[in-house]
């Protein structure tokens, strides 16, 4: 994969308005070409929703999904600029699938990165900090593989980050531009909820072979 410059990736977001992760990906994919690079962002729809992410979205739905068996519900909340966009086909396709994706994950917790609190943060450093693999290693090598393995960890949080369960080439991120793109206006996910039956209830334990075996004997 080409080695891509800072200098390059900013040229390529000033040109089309898309986030910097994009752009850099966008360069990766076209060997660093940037008329390559600004056509496969606007294919993938990224171009077009980068100019559209500072727009104000306060209209939107409420999803919901109960996943099969009603063991695990998700409600998640959508925004859009219109009502006009909030009743379109598309947008509450989006929306389901989104609540979808939130019950396929239980790791994740928050909707982005940026969102997770700065003492989660510090706390997986500090436990990556103490890992045994690190001890004989220099202090900025160790800072660089921690970070990475932070990076890593946070993603994995992250709804936005996580591949699309409809389609593993894409992020959630990516799926949300391609909508946007779409249908013309800003689009973000705002908050989401995930249920689970009978979490946080203390369950009796029991012996299941005990309980047979005194059946049996009476």
């Amino acid at each position: 994969m080409a080695e891509i410059s800072a200098k390059l990736v900013k040229e390529l977001r000033e040109q089309t308005g898309a986030g910097m992760m994009d752009c850099k990906k966008a360069l990766q994919e076209s060997g660093g070409d940037m008329t390559k690079a600004s056509e496969w962002l606007r294919q993938k729809g990224i171009a077009s929703a980068g100019k559209k992410s500072g727009r104000v979205a306060a209209e939107g739905i409420v999803g919901s999904y109960i996943h099969t068996g009603s063991r695990v519900g998700v409600l998640v909340e959508v925004n859009c600029e219109t009502d006009f966009v909030a009743r379109r086909e598309e947008f509450q396709t989006l929306v389901k699938n989104i609540a979808m994706q939130v019950a396929a994950c239980p790791n994740v917790e928050y909707v982005k990165v940026e969102d997770i609190p700065q003492h989660i943060v510090a706390k997986e450093k500090e436990i990556e900090m103490g890992r045994d693999d690190l001890g004989n290693k220099p202090a900025n090598v160790k800072e660089k593989i921690v970070q990475g393995r932070i990076e890593k960890r946070l993603k994995e949080l992250s709804l936005m980050d996580q591949p699309y369960i409809r389609d593993q080439s894409i992020t959630v991120e990516e799926l949300v531009k391609q909508t946007i793109a779409q249908l013309g206006e800003n689009i973000q996910v705002r908050r989401f909820t995930r249920y689970v039956l009978g979490e946080g209830i203390e369950k009796e334990e029991t012996n299941f072979a005990e309980e047979v075996a005194a059946q049996m004997g009476k």
